[in-house]
């Protein structure tokens, strides 16, 4: 695919979003149910070809994590289904009156929610992206332009068949669902460079992705980033619930953005929790400063760039701080800006945590797993965001709108 033909999927992309931007919400419901009822119905032949996907990357030998990843199930299958009937029942943020005001000339000024236009997301490995990415698309008027990895392409194929056909059963133009379907490095890069076609670009994946996208992309683009989270257990910690939300968070599902990848403990509690923590962590591999190793010996050293990797994986780099200040200084250091946890009962602390720590998401008292569109009422989010302009924190549909004024005047004319 040369670089005519992709722009070609960007034409078309671009064409449907026109109609898409004034879809009605019914129409955009019908679509997202019809696509929910296919993707259940056509499963056997999606299953078919992720066991394709799956077999080759086994074949290559790539980690478990990946595979995992990339792996789709019946169940995992609902789950998207179910994801689409969900962003189907989410109020329709498009036509939404932001905030309206009457000037001393007359004239009534509007601030409405309008799409996006086309929205393209470039993701890695997970097929279930490109369901959910449809979806939130879809109901926010925006057409969805996704370029998937090699290691996923026949599911994503499959997938995006099914989601096309719920488009079409719906009276919505099939391509407000385009697929691109050849994933070399060079169709990717070109792929990010169609700014006369692509109103904002979302990359889903990891650093690699995250590197190409700053050093090729020439569209806006809003960095669905790492997730170096930290858990700070504070010395006014309920140390029972602390230890519930630090397992909770490492453990419940390792090899996502939102599970925690660093603990912090303050000193003054350290010899109490870190022994409970290590013994709750089994499976866990705890690196560690000098200070947790003293109180716990099977915590293994630490470099500094154990302090700043997202692990994906069961292991977790442990520090101990003599203070509120250290906590911070050190989450500010070595964050990525995605979610960061306070464990205290002290009021004051907290709030100076909440204050003081940059992150998209704080969660006091709370395990950093709830970052997360649908935890936060959002349904099925097409990303979080670790950068401030435009969006920041999962994005769910009012996150794939901007905004337009609308002025009514009864012919007023200016002086």
């Amino acid at each position: 695919m040369g670089g005519a033909a992709i722009a070609e999927l960007g034409r078309r992309a671009k064409a449907a979003s026109r109609t898409l931007a004034t879809a009605s919400t019914g129409a955009k419901d019908a679509a997202l149910h019809a696509a929910a009822d296919l993707l259940q119905h056509r499963a056997p032949e999606i299953l078919d070809a992720n066991a394709a996907d799956v077999e080759q990357a086994q074949s290559e030998g790539v980690t478990s994590t990946v595979v995992d990843r990339l792996r789709l199930s019946d169940a995992r299958i609902e789950g998207m289904a179910n994801g689409l009937r969900k962003v189907g029942a989410l109020a329709d943020p498009v036509g939404e009156v932001v905030e309206g005001w009457t000037r001393p000339n007359g004239l009534v000024i509007e601030k409405v929610r309008v799409p996006l236009g086309v929205v393209a997301i470039v993701y890695e490995n997970r097929p279930n992206v490109t369901s959910d990415a449809f979806g939130l698309c879809l109901k926010s008027g925006n057409a969805a332009f996704l370029r998937g990895s090699s290691s996923a392409l026949r599911s994503n194929i499959a997938i995006a068949n099914v989601l096309r056909e719920g488009l079409t059963k719906a009276g919505l133009p099939a391509d407000a669902l385009v697929l691109v379907e050849d994933a070399s490095y060079q169709v990717a890069t070109e792929f990010m460079q169609l700014r006369q076609f692509i109103d904002c670009l979302i990359p889903r994946g990891g650093p690699s992705l995250i590197k190409a996208v700053l050093e090729n992309a020439t569209v806006p683009y809003v960095i669905d980033g790492d997730g170096n989270c930290h858990v700070y257990v504070d010395r006014h910690a309920d140390l029972d619930q602390a230890l519930d939300i630090v397992v909770n968070a490492k453990t419940q599902r390792p090899s996502v953005c939102n599970a925690a990848e660093s603990l912090i403990v303050h000193e003054a509690v350290a010899n109490e929790f870190l022994p409970r923590a290590a013994r709750a962590l089994e499976g866990v591999e705890l690196v560690g400063d000098d200070a947790s190793r003293a109180i716990v010996e099977t915590i293994g050293p630490a470099t500094t760039e154990d302090f700043a990797t997202e692990f994906l994986d069961l292991k977790m780099s442990v520090a101990v701080v003599p203070s509120l200040d250290a906590a911070i200084e050190r989450i500010n250091t070595y964050g990525t800006g995605h979610t960061e946890a306070i464990c205290t009962t002290d009021l004051d602390t907290a709030r100076r945590f909440e204050r003081e720590v940059d992150a998209a998401a704080i969660m006091v008292n709370a395990s950093t797993r709830f970052t997360d569109g649908e935890e936060f009422g959002f349904g099925a989010e097409i990303g979080i965001s670790t950068q401030k302009l435009h969006a920041r924190g999962p994005m769910g549909l009012r996150e794939l709108t901007t905004t337009k004024y609308v002025v009514h005047g009864e012919g007023q004319i200016r002086t």
